[in-house]
């Protein structure tokens, strides 16, 4: 789950980069005429070199800047440990598994609130948290997926898996490459879709807590057989028990698929994710395509004039 996480990954501490890694702007003539690439929305317009860098990273930190420390990180941390924990209880202890599973993913909530209280942005700690959150899904999808074995449900959990890596690493690479400080900083001309997921962080909660819960309820559901207005509680409820598919579901299946429509709505928005991160790379190579071959051109007409 990535709920109101570090999307607003600060630069400071990093060395000012030469003017050789300076972005700059260029026009490409199209059909309908030239096409100027513009600055991306809250977009970085200097990179780092990666040597640098990994000398700062290695040797040139102080104490106090040590970014592998910082809080928000530490957290981070805590949940991969968390989310290892429910995944050794995950075949034999339901109960466990879920109150780890569940705390690691609610945690992803306080690191965010901590880098933005703490000013400990980072984007170390942005991507720890998406490598997290892919990670510790695939992990439950992919014990479904042995625990489902029927009418293809295993192909389903797969897909599943393969869609929720696939979207979010395109859209992190085209992020990166249109030189944005975060995969979240997505603006309505690029689509309304994303825009309205990521820049609502209620939005974005909702969204990513109902689609972990889904998934938990389905690994739930293989374990819990009594029903939900069975034994006791039909005495506090008895006209319940009665009402058709209420009476005979259990808490797992319920609350599943009050999840339901939420979860397939998110694997509706990593389709739009992917197809827009797409569709951003293919104009990214279109565009560099066109000014190579104008370059090219204009150094062959020099080299022409140069032998006349």
């Amino acid at each position: 789950m990535a709920p109101t996480t570090r999307s607003q990954v600060s630069g400071e501490g990093s060395p000012a980069p030469s003017p050789k890694h300076a972005a700059t702007s260029s026009a490409v003539n199209t059909k309908s005429g030239p096409l100027r690439q513009r600055q991306r929305e809250n977009s970085m317009t200097q990179y780092r070199d990666a040597k640098e860098s990994l000398d700062l990273a290695t040797d040139d930190y102080s104490v106090d800047e040590n970014v592998f420390f910082f809080v928000p990180n530490l957290i981070g941390y805590a949940r991969v440990i968390l989310a290892a924990a429910s995944l050794y209880y995950m075949p034999f202890h339901p109960k466990i598994c879920t109150v780890l599973y569940g705390v690691s993913c609610l945690l992803d909530a306080f690191d965010g609130l901590a880098a933005r209280l703490l000013d400990q942005e980072t984007k170390f700690g942005a991507v720890l948290d998406m490598v997290t959150d892919r990670c510790t899904t695939a992990c439950l999808l992919t014990f479904l997926a042995a625990t489902y074995t029927e009418n293809g449900l295993p192909l389903l959990f797969q897909f599943l898996i393969s869609l929720d890596f696939a979207s979010h690493y395109m859209h992190m690479y085209s992020s990166l490459v249109t030189g944005a400080t975060s995969h979240k900083n997505v603006g309505q001309d690029v689509s309304r879709i994303l825009w309205y997921y990521y820049n609502d962080r209620t939005t974005l909660f909702i969204f990513c807590f109902a689609n972990e819960l889904f998934f938990v309820c389905l690994y739930l559901n293989a374990s819990v057989e009594r029903a939900i207005f069975s034994g006791s509680l039909a005495q506090y409820a008895p006209f319940l028990s009665g009402v058709p598919i209420i009476g005979w579901m259990t808490w797992p299946q319920l609350i599943g698929l009050l999840c339901f429509p939420i979860m397939f709505a998110k694997q509706v928005i990593n389709v739009v994710q992917f197809w827009k991160a797409s569709k951003i790379l293919v104009g990214i190579d279109i565009a560099s395509r066109r000014e190579a071959r104008e370059n090219k051109a204009e150094a062959d007409n020099a080299e022409a004039i140069a032998d006349k």
